[in-house]
């Protein structure tokens, strides 16, 4: 799993290995019961605290992403209720829709932008 931080980012750490787990999920890079390899194993192999690790594991586990097994370790396994998910992207939407309603970012624009990630994770 390659794994890209960027430590001169405002975004903590454990959030960017979040997304980064999340993105590779979405474009099956990472697949529904893959191992996540131990904490202490990424921590070594990219170069972080493993509390880091762990935080985003639990954030991960939290989320529903990732369920946690005491023999296999960290595991993919996307469980987010649909309904809920729809929720927080809504939320989430309105913020960054409205800050590019600020910024004249037309709703062609916008459209244009969602084809073009959703290519990215197979179109969807």
């Amino acid at each position: 799993m390659l794994i890209e931080l960027d430590f001169n980012s405002d975004e903590a750490l454990y959030i960017q290995l979040c997304n980064q787990i999340i993105v590779g999920i979405a474009t099956a890079r990472i697949r529904e019961g893959d191992p996540l390899p131990s904490v202490r194993q990424l921590a070594e192999s990219i170069g972080i605290n493993m509390h880091t690790v762990n935080k985003a594991y639990t954030v991960l586990k939290q989320e529903g992403y990732v369920k946690v097994d005491r023999r296999k370790g960290a595991v993919i396994a996307v469980d987010i209720d649909r309904l809920r998910a729809l929720e927080e992207m809504k939320k989430e939407l309105r913020v960054l829709l409205a800050r590019g309603s600020c910024k004249n970012i037309s709703r062609a624009e916008v459209h244009a932008l969602i084809d073009e990630i959703y290519q990215d994770y197979g179109g969807l």
